[in-house]
Parts: C-alpha cells; structure tokens; sequence
C-alpha cells in the first residue's frame, strides 16, 4: 500500500525542518526566545517519539541586530558579517539551552555553497551530519554569514534546506516561514486562497508569486519554490506552513502546502 505524501512526513524517520527569520524574531528584529522555545517543543517531542531531526534556522543576522542597537537589516556585507557574528552565538545557545530541557544536544554546522559542490567537503559534510543524528543529537545548520563573501553565498536557507534534505537522505521536508502555504494569488489579496495539495510544480506554473521576504530575512515564496524543486526532484515531500502549525504538519494533518 502506498502512502500519500502527508502520510510519508508523518511516518518519516528522518525530516529537515527549516525556519525562517521571521518566525523567530520579534519587534525590532530581536531573537524571539519563547518562540523558539515553542518550536524545540514540538521538535523534541517528535525526536523523543524516535524521528531524526535536522533544523535548518535562520536568524543569526536578525538575533545580532539589538546588542549592535541596530534598528533594522544593514545593506553593507561587513556589518551583516558582524551582526551574524554576534547573533549566531546567541541563536545556538537558545537552541543548546533550549533542547537540553528534553536531554537533547545539539550540533552546530555553518555551510557556504562550496560545502555542496567540492566533494571532499561535501562528504565531510554529510559524515558529521549522519554521526550526530546516530549519536542522537540534533543537528542545527545556517549560512556561515560572518565569513562567507557575496559570490559564494547560497542566498537563504531555504536552498541550504532542500541540499541538505539531499545530503542527509532524508524522508520529507518541512518549511516553516510566516504564510500558511502557497496561495493561489498573493496572500494580502481579497479572495486569495491557500493549495492544499500539490501533486506537480506544472500546476502552479502561473501563480504570482513574489516578494523578498520579511524585513528581517532574506527569501521570500520565489526561493521557497525554488527549494520545493530541488526537493521534491529527488522524491521528498515538502510541506510549507508557519511555525504555529508545525506540530500538525509533521503528524500529517492538513495544514498548509504539500507539495508531492
């Protein structure tokens, strides 16, 4: 008997969660702590329930963004560099903290786009990520932003996601961002409606998609799609949801896009 595609995430035993900047932050950019909290939970029940975890997270640059008293994303690479720099070591130690209630650890990998296309580093890759996921720790991944220059930058998260579906061999894919699924028009418009389902990209082909992302990351619906390709090519089911429906979205319930 075969499964649909929501039944697959919820029978998966190996899912990369990915989380974007606006989900984990609140006014003024600042790191949103009870969110996050609120996201190890649902996460951490599911690797008590025996499911491997790999977190993919945004963040860094918008949890640097308050101790810096900056009031809003720079433009210039140098301080987005520093703003990472400081926000990441915030961001894994909410995470370390926030894991260690359920006796969970964590490990931290930060990737540039060469860690994908040069094999060496590639396969380095993969062996931490499958060492940690078999000594039961979760591993948590991001752009290195406070290193990596403009040419080699993967963009967002959300392309680091479906590599690393790939590189993790995983079962499905979860992308939590702050729409509840992809919509038939833009979200804000009147009448707009969520797509439950879809079986193939080609039935989507002329929806208007747009935007950057929120004022504090950097993708948007495009780059997700984008993700959901690379993704679901290589037989991975996706689902796109907010944060607020993650619980749901892997037990399989109908929430959000699912994308066969």
């Amino acid at each position: 008997m075969s499964h649909t595609p929501r039944q697959r995430v919820a029978l998966a035993n190996r899912v990369v969660v990915k989380v974007g900047s606006s989900s984990l932050t609140g006014e003024g950019g600042r790191l949103d702590a009870e969110a996050l909290r609120q996201l190890v939970d649902v996460l951490a029940t599911r690797h008590q329930a025996g499911t491997q975890i790999v977190l993919v997270t945004s963040g860094a640059v918008a949890a640097g963004l308050d101790p810096l008293n900056l009031d809003k994303r720079p433009r210039d690479l140098a301080t987005v560099q520093a703003a990472a720099s400081v926000g990441q070591g915030l961001l894994i130690a909410e995470y370390t903290d926030a894991f260690a209630k359920y006796g969970i650890p964590v490990g931290q990998l930060l990737l540039t786009a060469e860690d994908t296309v040069r094999r060496s580093r590639y396969r380095n890759a993969g062996r931490t990520l499958e060492r940690l996921l078999k000594l039961g720790a979760v591993p948590i991944l991001n752009e290195n932003d406070a290193l990596v220059a403009d040419e080699l930058r993967f963009g967002d998260n959300d392309r680091i996601a479906a590599l690393v579906a790939n590189l993790a061999h995983a079962d499905a894919m979860v992308l939590l961002t702050d729409v509840d699924g992809l919509h038939d028009g833009p979200p804000a418009n009147p009448g707009s409606k969520r797509i439950p389902e879809v079986e193939n990209l080609d039935e989507i082909e002329g929806i208007e998609v747009g935007g950057s992302g929120s004022k504090v990351g950097t993708g948007g619906m495009v780059t997700k799609l984008k993700s959901v390709a690379i993704a679901t090519e290589s037989g991975i089911p996706v689902v796109l949801t907010t944060v607020s429906q993650a619980r749901e979205a892997l037990a399989g319930d109908p929430v959000g896009t699912c994308f066969a």
